[in-house]
């Protein structure tokens, strides 16, 4: 009998085993796509601050990384009261004191620290310089809040840990992608809710605009600065550890690497590492890559899946169009949502304060904060080395 090879395939088509063959085709192979539903969008109203019960009197040494502005503000309007700052850089002074006139500027960082009047002192000085910084403050009877990274070596991490254990202060490191963004607060409502059931894996992605010119020198070298690991990638070992809700973990592999800032050979602009805990992983991409085009810094996000469902945070930018930042999207078994988190109110500055005077933690628990820096700082030292030709 001849076989007839188009007439058997033919046949085979409409036959049971060719229709099942035929329906594990992918869709879209095929001309025609699944069509998602319409994108439920949410706008949050203004969240009313509670009201200020506790009150602290602070003060600031060092004002090296801009980010103190925000550490301020948020102490401020958490009921903080701003003493006095002291800092090295007369012109970083001189912007400063433009920002809050009423400051009394310091001679010397010993009038701080031997100023018992004060229950907390603030620092974004040079990255090597604030856990030494740190340390002093702990020993006066004081707490501490310092801009990440907070520590940067394991040196300083031991010591740390051994004086806050010994006097009992407040350590508290700013991880200001999570604790200063009202989307990854709203995120954070949403996982311990359960809107996406078990939290298994994160993903977070931190690209940032490098501006050479804006920088100042001790940037660009990993001794004084952290390398691209321990700076940045903290913040992302943060997130995981809160959205994860993991106690311990650990660092699976990392890397770094130079492609694109020659005149510093020692520098870092691009690195990635995994951690996982027992029960969930996470991955972490950071960067000095962000394009002049994009219109902000750096086009941070995360990902954090669960077991029912995902959520995206779009936090700075949304390059589909949508304006502003804090962008979050949700989707669960039964319908996508969007959620714009530009009204979520940020607690951590009322927190802290509620927690220096009430000796408690409910803006992050002394072992979730040093926790997040050992795997940063482990990512670090562990890292390999990319060739880059």
């Amino acid at each position: 009998m001849k076989f007839n090879r188009r007439d058997f395939l033919r046949k085979g088509a409409t036959s049971a085993a060719g229709l099942a063959a035929a329906s594990m085709i992918p869709l879209d192979i095929c001309g025609s796509n699944i069509q998602g539903g319409d994108v439920r969008e949410i706008v949050l109203p203004e969240t009313k601050r509670p009201i200020i019960k506790d009150t602290i009197r602070f003060s600031v040494i060092g004002i090296n990384h801009g980010h103190i502005y925000g550490m301020v503000d948020s102490l401020l309007g958490g009921g903080g009261k701003l003493v006095a700052v002291y800092a090295k850089e007369p012109e970083l002074l001189k912007n400063f004191t433009k920002k809050y006139p009423n400051v009394k500027v310091a001679k010397s960082e010993t009038e701080i620290i031997e100023d018992n009047s004060i229950q907390l002192v603030a620092s974004a000085a040079i990255p090597i310089e604030r856990a030494p910084i740190g340390i002093r403050v702990m020993k006066s009877g004081k707490d501490y809040m310092t801009d990440k990274p907070g520590i940067l070596t394991f040196d300083q991490f031991n010591e740390v840990k051994k004086v806050q254990k010994e006097t009992g202060r407040i350590y508290s490191i700013v991880y200001s992608e999570r604790l200063a963004n009202p989307a990854s607060v709203m995120a954070g409502k949403l996982v311990k809710e359960g809107a996406i059931g078990k939290v298994i894996q994160t993903i977070g992605l931190g690209p940032h605009n490098m501006r050479p010119e804006s920088r100042a020198e001790w940037f660009f070298y990993p001794e004084k600065a952290g390398g691209i690991l321990c700076d940045i990638g903290s913040h992302q070992c943060d997130q995981f550890l809160y959205y994860t809700n993991s106690k311990q973990a650990e660092v699976s592999t990392s890397q770094v690497g130079n492609f694109g800032t020659p005149d510093y050979p020692n520098y870092q602009d691009f690195g990635d590492m995994m951690v996982r805990s027992g029960h969930a992983t996470g991955y972490i991409r950071i960067d000095w890559f962000t394009p002049k085009g994009l219109g902000t810094w750096g086009d941070g996000r995360t990902f954090i899946l669960g077991t029912e469902g995902y959520i995206e945070m779009r936090k700075y930018i949304d390059i589909a169009g949508r304006p502003k930042g804090n962008h979050l999207f949700l989707v669960d078994q039964k319908e996508t949502k969007y959620f714009d988190c530009n009204n979520v109110h940020m607690p951590f500055g009322e927190q802290l304060v509620s927690d220096v005077v009430n000796r408690t933690e409910t803006a992050m628990s002394q072992d979730h904060c040093f926790l997040a820096t050992e795997l940063a700082l482990t990512a670090q030292k562990n890292a390999f080395q990319l060739n880059v030709q």
